[in-house]
């Protein structure tokens, strides 16, 4: 299977410095020409050469790290935001809306996702079997699927969302609608 030419139309032969008949003569002034680095072009002759640059250098170690939390927090390693775990963060910021019985502390005031974050399961012991049990059908795969389909919460939503249509509603119109025995039609027929 000797063939000149790659199969898939990628070949690759290094680069040998060919030697003159000067560069010969010279032989121990012979100068090889180094590989530039760019920012670009990363790939010299399709190997990667490292750049001399200790900056440069630095900062590609850096890209080269694992992207995590520290020693102190275990080396958390951050998780890729996928848009079900981005819902779930941000309602997890706003939970102090959902459920007007229960208070939270006050948390970090910025309006950025947690960088560092886990997700897990909450395995209920066999005790709570029947008080503080999901069944199956309560269970959702994220957590905004399954405070979507909570009955409590959608009759707290309504009716919030009715409190604030009440209080937005312009007041101007209201006066001339008849509002039974207190509007003032009503009160001149009742004093004939």
């Amino acid at each position: 299977m000797s063939q000149s030419k790659a199969s898939i139309g990628l070949s690759w032969a290094p680069k040998v410095p060919i030697f003159s008949k000067e560069a010969k003569e010279s032989a121990g002034k012979l100068q090889i020409k180094e590989p530039t680095w760019t920012p670009e072009n990363e790939l010299v002759d399709g190997l990667f050469v490292p750049p001399r640059d200790p900056r440069k250098l630095n900062k590609l170690m850096k890209k080269s790290l694992k992207d995590t939390a520290g020693a102190s927090w275990f080396d958390m390693p951050a998780p890729t935001i996928t848009p079900e775990l981005k819902k779930d963060l941000e309602i997890l910021k706003l939970r102090s809306v959902l459920d007007p019985k229960r208070h939270f502390k006050k948390g970090d005031k910025s309006k950025t996702l947690p960088k560092y974050f886990q997700v897990g399961t909450v395995i209920e012991p066999a005790s709570e079997f029947f008080s503080g049990r999901l069944t199956k059908k309560e269970r959702k795969a994220t957590l905004v699927d399954e405070l979507l389909s909570d009955h409590n919460l959608k009759a707290y939503r309504k009716r919030k969302v009715q409190e604030i249509e009440e209080s937005r509603k312009p007041g101007g119109v209201e006066k001339w609608k008849i509002k039974g025995r207190n509007s003032r039609k009503r009160a001149k027929d009742r004093r004939r």
